[in-house]
C-alpha cells in the first residue's frame, strides 16, 4: 500500500493497494477522483458495488444502467447509474472490453459445491471466500445488511451463450488488462476479488488486482461518456442539479469543457 501525499491536484497516482485473492475492501471515493483496477495476472474477476454515502438507500442500479444505454456488458463509455438516474462513475478507459453486470455473486454454497469447504479458522489466507459474504463483511461496517445488496458488477468478467442458451464465462482479461473509473459523485466504493459464479475452474482461482486513485481530469464538451447516449447527458445533467451549489458547473452545449467531475 503506498500514499502519495505531495503534488495535491495533479492527475499522478495518488494512493495505490493490491487488492489480494479472495479478498474485500471498500471506500468512500469522493467525485473527482478516479479508480484504475489492473488484473495483474489474467482471470481476475472483481465484484462492485456502490452506495451514495450521504444517502445509504442510493444505490448502484444494474437494471437501469444497462437499459438506458442499450446494453447487456459495461465497457469504455459507459456510465454506472443509481436507482435515483444519478451516474455514480463513468468508464474512461477499459482495456478488457467487457465488464458483466446481470449474473450476481458466488456464494457459499457455490464454493462449496465447486472447490470444496475451507474456513478462516482452519485454513486462514488460504481459505475460500465467497462474493456474497466478502460483501456483507464490508456492507457491515457503514451500518448495512443483506437486505441492502443490490446486483453487482463483476470486472474482467465476460459473459456469453452457447448454442442452448446457458450463460457462461467467456475470455478472460490477460495480465495487464485494466479498466478506469471516474467518479462524477461520491461513492461508497466495496469491493471483492472473489470468483465469478460461473467460474468453473479446476482450482479455486486466486488473482490479485491492482487498484491505483488518482484526481480525475476535466470533462470536456467531446467526452465519450458524456455523448454515449442522451439519457447519459440527462444523468450527467441530474448529477449537475444534486451537486448545485456546491461549486459545479452546469452542463452547457456551448462551452467547450464540463466542469466539476
Amino acid at each position: 500500500m503506498s500514499l502519495n501525499i505531495l503534488n495535491p491536484g495533479s492527475n499522478a497516482v495518488r494512493y495505490t493497494t493490491t487488492l489480494s485473492p479472495a479478498a474485500h475492501w471498500s471506500l468512500v471515493v469522493r467525485r473527482g477522483v478516479s479508480l484504475t483496477m489492473t488484473d495483474l495476472e489474467g482471470g481476475a474477476n472483481v465484484g462492485l458495488l456502490m452506495y451514495n454515502p450521504n444517502l445509504l438507500a442510493e444505490k448502484y442500479n444494474a437494471p437501469d444502467t444497462l437499459k438506458c444505454q442499450h446494453t447487456f456488458k459495461l465497457t469504455r463509455g459507459n456510465c454506472l447509474y443509481s436507482d435515483m438516474g444519478r451516474i455514480f462513475c463513468s468508464i474512461v478507459e477499459d482495456t478488457f472490453g467487457w465488464h458483466d453486470t446481470v449474473c450476481g455473486n458466488s456464494d457459499a454454497d457455490i464454493v462449496r459445491q465447486r472447490w470444496g469447504g475451507r474456513d478462516y479458522q482452519s485454513d486462514r489466507n488460504l481459505w475460500q471466500q465467497n462474493g456474497r459474504d466478502s460483501f456483507l463483511v464490508e456492507l457491515v461496517k457503514y451500518g448495512l445488511s443483506r437486505r441492502d445488496m443490490p446486483a453487482n458488477v463483476n470486472f474482467f468478467s465476460r459473459v456469453e451463450t452457447d448454442q442452448q442458451g446457458n450463460l457462461q464465462l467467456g475470455r478472460r482479461a490477460a495480465a495487464g488488462d485494466r479498466v478506469t473509473l471516474r467518479f462524477e459523485m461520491d461513492a461508497l466504493v466495496v469491493l471483492h476479488s472473489c470468483p465469478h459464479p460461473l467460474n468453473r475452474e479446476r482450482t479455486y482461482p486466486r488473482r490479485p488486482v491492482k487498484l491505483e486513485l488518482s484526481e480525475s481530469r476535466e470533462i470536456r464538451a467531446d467526452d465519450p461518456c458524456l455523448n454515449h447516449c442522451d439519457e447519459n447527458r440527462r444523468g450527467f445533467e441530474n448529477n449537475a442539479l444534486y451537486h448545485l451549489g456546491l461549486g459545479t458547473a452546469g452542463i452547457r452545449a456551448e462551452e467547450p469543457s464540463v466542469a466539476g467531475a
